[in-house]
């Protein structure tokens, strides 16, 4: 009998052991999983939206898919006008002359190390992608292009994606959104500017 209660007292003893630990532990994994997978994810939209800005310098608007955003990268061209002359300068007497020349966008897409196949995929997302939204909108009377690429928070954090974790991090949502740019007024910042 003494061998029976001193073997539950000793069960006890390492499940109090193991609860202890994992309220130690749990919350210092789930800040560092955070930490490194939203980071990648910051990462991967920056190199996004460096391509949509490219994208809109060759077309005047944004990719509505990654698909057509890839294929303008690869095949499209720049743009770059040269000016001669000045027509602000006092003493210029001469006619404004200008060069037009083209640049292949993908040596520019290469020299920033940006990888196109991989840039629609989320980071830690399994093979999922990231929202991609590209429109017009009257803004302050103006016609605008606008675009909004993210995704839910709970696409990349795996086993931390659920809301029990908010306990750890109270800034902490599982369906907040990481995206940059805004479908409703012309801005490109990232929700992690803010």
């Amino acid at each position: 009998m003494r061998i029976v209660i001193n073997l539950v007292l000793f069960l006890v003893c390492c499940f109090l052991a193991y609860l202890l630990y994992n309220s130690i532990w749990e919350p210092i994994a789930f800040q560092n999983v955070k930490e490194k997978r939203q980071g990648a994810v910051v990462e991967r939209l920056k190199d996004v939206r460096k391509a949509q800005e490219m994208y809109r310098s060759i077309t005047e608007e944004y990719a509505p898919n990654f698909d057509t955003l890839k294929q303008v990268l690869t095949e499209g061209k720049f743009a770059i006008i040269s000016v001669f002359g000045d027509p602000d300068d006092p003493n210029f007497n001469g006619e404004i002359q200008y060069d037009t020349t083209f640049v292949a966008a993908i040596d520019s897409v290469n020299t920033l190390g940006l990888n196109l196949d991989s840039l629609q995929y989320i980071p830690y997302g399994e093979g999922k992608t990231f929202d991609i939204l590209a429109d017009t909108l009257t803004y302050q009377s103006t016609l605008v292009h606008v675009c909004e690429v993210g995704t839910p928070m709970s696409t990349f954090m795996g086993d931390y994606s659920d809301a029990r974790f908010k306990r750890y991090d109270n800034n902490y949502n599982p369906s907040k959104v990481i995206k940059f740019g805004d479908m409703n007024k012309p801005n490109l910042s990232g929700s992690w500017d803010r």
